[in-house]
């Protein structure tokens, strides 16, 4: 009975980090949904959505979204101008980036 009650605790904990998941990227598409954007940069924004690992830099962009370098700078560019994207301290030639209003923050805590 006791293995039975942990089992059903932890099943339901799972399905709140579940729910909060769907909830929070819900939120995210309804603030932008006046935004547009192309397949590759919604794609991608999903990603980060869903928990994305490690940092998001142009080449990780352009691997993700199956292009080349050039049009991953192009898509960058474009949601930093939007305020959608903000680039992380630090950088160079490594420059990385995240959601601007901190909701892959919340998104990678509950992974």
């Amino acid at each position: 009975m006791q293995w039975f009650l942990a089992t059903l605790e932890q099943a339901i904990a799972t399905a709140e980090q579940r729910l909060d998941q769907v909830l929070a990227k819900a939120r995210f598409w309804q603030r932008w949904a006046g935004t547009p954007l192309n397949a590759r940069q919604a794609k991608v924004t999903n990603r980060l959505l869903d928990g994305f690992e490690g940092k998001l830099t142009n080449r990780r962009w352009a691997s993700i979204a199956h292009c080349s370098s050039d049009t991953a700078s192009r898509d960058i560019r474009e949601l930093l101008a939007l305020g959608l994207l903000y680039r992380l301290p630090g950088g160079g030639r490594s420059a990385a980036y995240t959601l601007a209003n901190g909701e892959i923050n919340a998104q990678s805590r509950l992974a």
